[in-house]
């Protein structure tokens, strides 16, 4: 029998290979399967792959080239036995390994739906990102992973750099780049300069980040992000990146997909990585990361630690980031502040104070007559900051007896910044006659204006802080017969402190302006730096804000068959699990009063307690194995969870995957989703503001109407919801083996989005088919004297409660509606070239429409294609080889152009396209010490940012940091030493 499944094998194909054929020596005195070796297989086309595993392991390895074709290896490495290395390089292939007569068959196997890249855990217990069925992946779903070579050979030296080139995500929300850039998708909330992922540009708060599965705390004033910054990434194994709704698995936050940081667990030997880097000669960064792993009997340990530092880029260092866009065909919009200053008579003259004098002997003759001196303030903002990040991961295991394994992981970070940051700014200030250093331009001794920019006294307003998190998570498996059983819980806390400096008190300012003793009076008229330190001392203000998220989890799983039908088993998971997150925030303002006020956010709740449970079931519906109609399976999963803050939910999700033919997959799914609403959030009306207002009505005689304007947040806020549907196909055909194609379209239809119209409050009379549920024109008298006798009401203008002829609801709510659809693509080819290969690759996104509805009553607009808002087209391409020790490649990175909607007339921002290169060589036999040098050049090209005329509240420059990168061609070198 032996003989005849052999020579079938053999003759189903002309290209029937051995893999490898070991020596004499080999067969003679084979190594136990029980012995350990190095390994070290990158991801890579199976059949080389399996080449190198025949190498080092000495067994011979029979199969057919038709059976390998197209196919790639999963990443090995570490000390391992030959049947465990062998299982890791074939996970995901859909092929398993029989022994018979001596040699190792490689066949066709039940094990299609492995793990891509595992090296995590036993091969029976993985878990990909998007089911709960242990050794199976998601039933429908796109799921895309990038293994640690993909994250080696980008030339990327953090996790945080590389996810702003997954084509999926949007780079606007918090990342580095846009502090004090924007408020928009919780960029606001940003105080200490974290990096994360917005797929689908719908905002961070609705991709949920996960550190192996497990939920890790929360940054930011509102705790609304994971910060991926702090994420060492020596650390990681693999990033698995699911874009599509998930509630119905994870609950909370898996809107538009989750992206799972899978760590290094089962990682042994030791490994050392340098790497230093800089742009343009004046912005460097280096890096250093140690791994250490060990296996004992039953049992690992995996130790790693990075430090990252980087220096800032300030904007004095890219043309483009300058208030002065002339050069560009754009305007100038430097401020009315510079130093010197410029000096406003009381008639309305405006005169620019000289330069090379300290203000002291001023005359109104040496005075400059004619307009505001312009002063750009961007020459005092960096656009990076300074950056230090120390992090340390470990995680171990240990079986105890056959059936029970516990395990341990903790993760712990510092990071520290700093960056001038424009956060208060300058105001005109008023200088009377008494001031001793006044000089009056028309000579009247009234009051003048000084229009002047602290600045060169104070220093530039520079944010600088810590952040440190720490998540550690600790639990136990069992098999229970087919069944595995875990329990586990964990905790994570993250703390922020960010200071801002070189603050101006605006009140002790007053005074000093007031002044008539020179010494304590402030000097507004010289050039630079004209007063006294300990004056200067003596008016500073500052902004401390302090945020700490706690999250403490507790879960209970199980998975395994219910029944065993024709095409297969059926596998059920079940599970409950446990939250319960706490935020706490606190500030102390000193710039308006003298002493400093310490407040917190009033309403904040005090914790949130979150309880769910679970279920999913997939099920093998037929399989014809390689004949039409081959394979479908069918999936079911869904999740109930009750919030102590918010209510409950309940959400499904469906998918199926069919297999008609070999090579072609088509698949589809259908789920609802959800997003609990922030904890600054949920302050309901402690916040509340309620203001009479004039607003411009064409209803109105007068063109304006009296109304009473609700601001705040609603009492009643509920979770974000969606619902979410894919349906996709991958091919591999055989007549072009080492080709592949994978399409996935994709919708996502979001409702109750909590938002404020409060921004056009303008227009909410004049666009009563927009804003007119918003709008109660006829208000009960009985609830306007209410509003008006509360403690949070305002009536600058002095309005009677008769006068209200409407109330206008400006108060953030579940308000508005959002609908994004496209198209994720991704080809790729890869061919053996002797014992190399070469490969090219071209994936990215087609986006068909981002519709956004303020209202249910609201028509809707397409906001794709505009500034603030994801491109049409993003595409992310490799062209790469491996020959021998050396290997390179040439990447590129593409975004659409799009519409600047925010000038008026509306402005075309070009696209932008960067190249990359990577050449790197291998010293030493990867089974045994080895020593990989690499060489990265991002931006080669060294191709600036399409202009954009990009205004801030305080600012202005002239590049988008949502759509693109002000660093320029990088330059980094790259040691990884395997011992």
């Amino acid at each position: 029998m032996t003989y005849k499944f052999m020579a079938a094998m053999l003759s189903a194909s002309t290209a029937a290979i051995a893999i490898h054929a070991p020596d004499a020596q080999a067969q003679t005195s084979p190594r136990s399967q029980s012995d350990r070796q190095a390994y070290d297989i990158a991801a890579q086309d199976l059949k080389t792959a399996l080449r190198q595993y025949g190498r080092i392991s000495g067994r011979e390895i029979v199969a057919s080239s038709d059976l390998v074709a197209g196919r790639r290896s999963a990443r090995v490495e570490g000390r391992l036995t030959a049947d465990a290395a062998l299982a890791r390089l074939l996970a995901g292939t859909g092929l398993v390994a029989e022994p018979i007569d001596g040699a190792l068959v490689i066949r066709e196997g039940n094990d299609g739906t492995g793990e891509r890249g595992s090296t995590d855990g036993r091969d029976d217990a993985i878990i990909v990102t998007g089911t709960r069925i242990r050794g199976g992946g998601p039933v429908g779903s796109p799921l895309e992973v990038v293994d640690r070579d993909a994250l080696d050979r980008s030339g990327r030296a953090t996790l945080a750099d590389f996810i702003q080139t997954i084509p999926q995500n949007f780079s606007g929300g918090p990342g580095e780049a846009n502090v004090g850039t924007t408020a928009r998708s919780g960029a606001g909330s940003n105080l200490s300069f974290g990096s994360t992922i917005n797929l689908r540009g719908l905002g961070p708060g609705s991709t949920l980040t996960l550190f192996d599965g497990t939920r890790p705390a929360l940054g930011g004033g509102s705790g609304a992000f994971a910060d991926l910054s702090l994420v060492p990434s020596a650390a990681i194994d693999r990033i698995e990146i699911l874009t599509d709704g998930a509630s119905a698995i994870y609950g909370s936050d898996a809107v538009a997909g989750v992206v799972n940081l899978r760590f290094r667990n089962r990682f042994e030997g030791r490994e050392t990585r340098l790497r230093a880097g800089t742009a343009d000669g004046d912005y460097g960064e280096y890096q250093l990361g140690q791994i250490v792993g060990t296996r004992w009997s039953g049992g690992h340990l995996v130790v790693a630690g990075e430090y990252y530092r980087r220096g800032s880029l300030g904007s004095t260092q890219r043309d483009f980031t300058t208030e002065d866009l002339r050069r560009f065909g754009g305007p100038d919009l430097r401020s009315n502040y510079d130093n010197p200053g410029t000096i406003v008579a009381a008639n309305g003259q405006r005169f620019q104070i000289p330069r090379g004098q300290d203000g002291t002997a001023l005359t109104p003759a040496m005075l400059v007559a004619g307009d505001f001196r312009r002063g750009d303030a961007r020459r005092n903002i960096d656009i990076l900051p300074k950056q230090e990040t120390l992090s340390f991961y470990a995680s171990t295991e240990q079986d105890v007896g056959d059936t029970i394994t516990l395990f341990a992981r903790g993760f712990y970070a510092e990071r520290k910044f700093e960056a001038r940051q424009r956060v208060f700014g300058p105001s005109p200030i008023t200088v009377t006659s008494a001031n001793p250093f006044y000089v009056d331009p028309i000579g009247t001794g009234q009051p003048i204006t000084v229009y002047y920019d602290p600045t060169a006294d104070f220093g530039a307003e520079t944010a600088r802080g810590k952040v440190r998190a720490l998540n550690v998570s600790a639990g136990a498996r069992a098999a229970l017969g087919p069944w595995s059983v875990e329990v586990a819980g964990g905790y994570g806390r993250q703390r922020e402190a960010s200071d801002v400096i070189n603050v101006v008190n605006r009140l002790r300012l007053s005074r000093a302006v007031a002044a008539t003793n020179a010494a304590q009076a402030i000097n507004l008229f010289g050039d630079g730096a004209v007063n006294s330190p300990a004056l200067i001392d003596s008016l500073r203000g500052g902004l401390d804000r302090r945020v700490g998220y706690d999250v403490w989890t507790a879960s209970l799983r199980a998975d395994g068959p219910l029944v065993q039908l024709a095409a297969g088993e059926v596998k059920m998971a079940l599970g409950a699990e446990y939250r319960r997150d706490r935020l706490r925030f606190r500030q102390v303002l000193d710039f308006t009063t003298d002493t400093p006020l310490t407040l917190g956010i009033p309403g904040l709740p005090d914790k949130r307690i979150v309880r769910a449970i679970y279920a999913e079931v997939a099920a093998p519906i037929f399989d014809a194995g390689s004949s039409f109609p081959g394979a479908l399976t069918l999936s079911v999963a869904g999740r109930y969870e009750d919030y102590s803050d918010v209510g409950d939910t309940a959400n499904p999700k469906f998918g199926a995957r069919w297999t008609p033919l070999p090579g072609v997959a088509l698949r589809s799914s259908y789920g609802r989703s959800f997003r609990a609403p922030n904890f600054d959030q949920l302050v309901g009306s402690a916040n509340a503001l309620y203001q009479v207002l004039r607003l411009p009505d064409p209803q109105s005689p007068t063109g304006q109407s009296i109304v009473l304007g609700l601001f705040g947040f609603r009492p009643d806020l509920g979770p974000e919801k969606a619902e979410s549907w894919t349906a996709g196909v991958d091919v591999e055909p055989g007549f072009l083996p080492g080709a592949r194609l994978s399409a996935t379209w994709f919708r996502i239809s979001y409702r109750d989005r909590i938002a404020s119209a409060n921004s056009d409050l303008q227009n909410f009379l004049r666009r009563r088919d927009v804003y007119g549920s918003l709008i109660d024109p006829n208000p009960d008298p009985a609830v306007v004297a209410a509003y008006f006798a509360g403690p949070s009401f305002s009536n600058s203008i002095g309005a009677t409660p008769a006068q209200i002829v409407a109330i206008v609801d400006g108060r953030t709510r579940n308000l508005s509606r959002a609908t994004v659809s496209g198209i994720d693509f991704d080809l790729a080819y890869n061919h053996a070239v002797g014992d190399g290969r070469v490969g090219l690759s071209v994936g990215g996104t087609r986006l068909l429409k981002f519709d956004n509805r303020i209202t249910d009553s609201a028509p809707s607009t397409d906001v794709l294609g505009t500034l603030g808002n994801p491109v049409k087209l993003r595409l992310r391409g490799r062209a790469g080889f491996t020959l021998g020790a050396f290997d390179g490649g040439i990447g590129f990175n593409h975004a659409a152009g799009y519409r600047n909607l925010t000038v008026t007339p509306a402005e075309r921002v070009g696209s932008w396209t960067t190249f990359d290169l990577q050449l790197g060589a291998r010293i030493g036999a990867p089974e045994r010490r080895s020593l990989r040098l690499a060489l990265s050049v991002n931006n080669i090209l060294d191709t600036d940012p399409p202009y954009v005329q990009f205004r801030t509240t305080g600012s202005a420059f002239g590049y988008d940091p949502e759509q693109a990168s002000a660093i320029g061609r990088t330059l980094a070198l790259q040691a990884i030493l395997s011992w």
